[in-house]
């Protein structure tokens, strides 16, 4: 596939090593190979930093770490420095609890179009197989195995994945994962980025998703595209949760694009050519 978009695969993660590992190992194995790979890290140990650079040398793309203290769940800010050194045109992001179809970059690319963003969403795997690929570090996922959800988000069939993008969910707001979804970066530029009063697990990935449509943009689907697979593991705290309904309420009702505190306080810091692999940026 030839594509003229550069494109950022940033990727969240908090001390799962062994589940981060596993995600880039199936980022090597893209059939369409992002331009540069972005570890977006919420103040992980070191496990998680010599995870990176173990795996520096495997990967055909550059790979960064940008991290920040431990200071509880502070997962906007830490997706707004990463996308301040990106370096590219579009943005895909994920999770780092996830194991990716070998397409996912490729039917990703496919669904980038000027004026719209991408919701996709993910697999559930079993607490038993998500064990055993994480035992064995190996990324391939067969659609039809044991211990998988979800069963028609398994499957990557272009003609399908591009019948749906408009047509599936595409005003329902909380049809979308935070852990599978792709931007224009002047989009986020123009909206602020992530709003960092999301300090709690839950919706500042419907928030950014309300201003993006009250920016003027539409929202499309990855469905049948953009598969991934999520390594089982305990639900987060939603004990924030609350709060965080009350920032995405006033969002809707005020018709917000722009967030106070976001994206462009890092930007001054954050010149992207000047960045070197081996540099913990921010």
């Amino acid at each position: 596939m030839k594509t003229f978009t550069k494109t950022s695969l940033i990727i969240s993660t908090y001390n799962w090593p062994e589940a981060l590992r596993l995600c880039l190992l199936s980022v090597r194995e893209q059939s369409v190979l992002p331009d540069e790979v972005i570890i977006a890290d919420d103040g992980s140990t070191g496990q998680t930093a010599e995870v990176i650079e173990a795996m520096r040398p495997l990967l055909p793309v550059r790979l960064l770490h940008v991290w920040q203290e431990d200071e509880g769940f502070q997962l906007s800010k830490i997706r707004n420095k990463a996308i301040a050194t990106s370096s590219c045109d579009y943005i895909i992001q994920i999770d780092g609890d996830l194991v990716l179809h070998r397409h996912f970059i490729k039917d990703h690319l496919r669904l980038s179009k000027r004026g719209t963003f991408v919701a996709g969403s993910r697999v559930l795997m079993s607490r038993e197989l998500s064990d055993t690929m994480l035992r064995a570090q190996k990324p391939g996922v067969s659609p039809f195995q044991p211990g998988l959800g979800n069963f028609s988000n398994r499957f990557s069939i272009s003609w399908l994945s591009r019948y749906m993008a408009d047509r599936y969910k595409t005003h329902d707001i909380f049809a979308l994962r935070g852990c599978n979804m792709a931007f224009w970066r002047e989009d986020l530029l123009r909206v602020n980025g992530y709003n960092e009063m999301f300090h709690a697990w839950g919706r500042e990935d419907n928030e950014i998703a309300v201003r993006l449509i009250n920016a003027g943009l539409k929202k499309r689907a990855a469905k049948f595209g953009g598969v991934a697979f999520h390594i089982y593991h305990a639900e987060a705290d939603r004990g924030g949760c609350r709060e965080n309904e009350v920032y995405l309420t006033d969002a809707l009702l005020n018709k917000t694009v722009y967030c106070n505190q976001g994206l462009h306080q890092y930007l001054h810091n954050a010149e992207p050519a000047r960045l070197t692999e081996n540099e913990f940026a921010l």
